[in-house]
């Protein structure tokens, strides 16, 4: 036996039911907005990362020499990539370029709840547009994923915030700050304790007294307040800020928002609006996913300045919430019908079982040679719905057997109209 290695997962046929239709909703959300699909590569040059991150980044890629010669890691994120693609077809491609993107990622990290090595991420990006609209479309989408998955305004929250607000008021303070920093800082509040944040704060640059009046400032969330003393560059940012809220408000997205600006997010290319979403009721301690504004990314990687905004859904913390709201899909097989067979009816079973097929339906029917007892406990075990029977005795007669298998009631049905027109027959239609 080999045992799975720690951080990576198996997914048995009724977890994938449910993670299908949870990427189903997402994906389908994205798409009534416009967001067409893109496939990326697994492998990237380890040099991308790096020059985004530091040298540091390397200790937590899956990063090697291939065949070739080339270090290369396995993708952490999607972002760096889509901004490599947008900058090989900027001039060809239609603005605003909307992509959404489902597939797996790697990082070698500390495991913990909502947190893998390898985990999946659907993600919903926005080049070519600063206009708040794109900002709030963005929350639009991510909120109708959720409210289609069942999830409510009782059940998540968006915590907005804006980069330049924080950055702003940094640099109103009469003091070197490092900027960065200090937002990192602000990213880790919730996570240690006061004493801890504040030193790190005081460390970006900031005295204790600084630090602690900057932290009431964005605790207390009084946008006016933060104008004020922030100056104009940050008044421009309140008021991005509100343009994006009104807009959210107007595209159904406003109930799920509120003003958080102790919400930071990490990465150092966020420059605008961002956001996290996190359980309303507090039980999943973390965010479950989040995203924002990268407007200079495109530049960085050698493009034209193009703004830029997305935000990636995870499947672990999606999961984690969807389950405390009792609202994750059903980890269960589902077959519309299992076409049985008993005696040499492989001829009729297998037309019976096409043209069900046809209908968009799912069919099962025998490949083991099983026993009719062995057969119509399998179908039991897959769920099947309808059970039709092809047997001699019936065909003698003409007749196909119609088993509904929740009430165990069954009938007979002409075998040469079944299904007939008839998408989806049941034992209703011939009873």
């Amino acid at each position: 036996m080999y045992d799975r290695l720690k951080g990576f997962r198996d997914f048995y046929p009724e977890e994938m039911s449910a993670r299908r239709e949870a990427f189903d909703a997402v994906e389908d959300a994205a798409a009534r907005y416009g967001f067409r699909e893109i496939g990326t590569p697994t492998l990237e040059r380890t040099q991308m990362y790096v020059d985004k991150s530091g040298e540091e980044i390397v200790e937590e890629l899956y990063a090697f020499e291939d065949k070739g010669g080339r270090e290369v890691s396995l993708t952490p994120e999607l972002t760096p990539t889509v901004a490599r693609m947008v900058v090989a077809k900027q001039q060809a491609l239609s603005k605003p370029i909307k992509w959404v993107s489902t597939r797996p990622f790697w990082r070698f990290e500390q495991v913990q709840q909502g947190r893998f090595r390898e985990f999946y991420q659907t993600n919903v990006d926005v080049f070519g547009s600063s206009e708040p609209e794109a900002d709030a479309e963005v929350l639009a989408v991510a909120a109708d994923a959720l409210t289609s998955l069942g999830l409510t305004s009782e059940d998540f929250e968006f915590r907005v915030s804006h980069r330049d607000i924080l950055g702003g008021l940094l640099d109103s303070f009469d003091a070197e700050v490092d900027s960065r920093d200090a937002i990192r800082a602000v990213d880790k509040r919730a996570k240690v304790e006061d004493e801890e944040y504040l030193g790190l704060l005081s460390d970006a640059g900031l005295s204790y007294d600084q630090a602690r009046e900057f932290d009431d400032l964005i605790a207390g969330g009084d946008l006016d307040e933060i104008a004020e003393f922030g100056g104009e560059d940050v008044a421009d940012a309140v008021e991005n800020l509100r343009n994006v809220l009104a807009a959210a408000e107007d595209f159904g997205a406003g109930e799920f928002c509120e003003v958080s600006l102790t919400t930071a997010r990490g990465l150092d290319y966020y420059t605008g609006v961002v956001f996290e979403c996190f359980d309303s009721t507090g039980d999943v301690s973390r965010a479950a996913f989040g995203g924002g504004r990268y407007d200079d990314l495109i530049e960085e990687f050698g493009g034209q300045p193009t703004p830029a905004v997305g935000v990636a859904l995870g499947d672990a913390t999606l999961q984690l919430l969807c389950e405390r709201a009792g609202v994750w899909p059903d980890e269960e097989l589902r077959t519309d019908y299992y076409v049985l067979t008993v005696g040499d009816t492989r001829g009729v079973a297998s037309r019976v079982a096409r043209d069900l097929r046809d209908g968009g339906n799912v069919v099962e029917t025998d490949v083991a040679g099983r026993s009719f007892g062995a057969q119509m406990g399998y179908a039991d075990s897959v769920n099947a719905e309808t059970v039709v029977i092809v047997g001699e005795q019936d065909l003698e007669n003409d007749e196909v057997t119609v088993k509904d298998m929740e009430s165990g009631e069954q009938t007979t049905a002409p075998v040469d109209d079944f299904p007939g027109e008839r998408e989806r027959p049941t034992y209703d239609d011939f009873a």
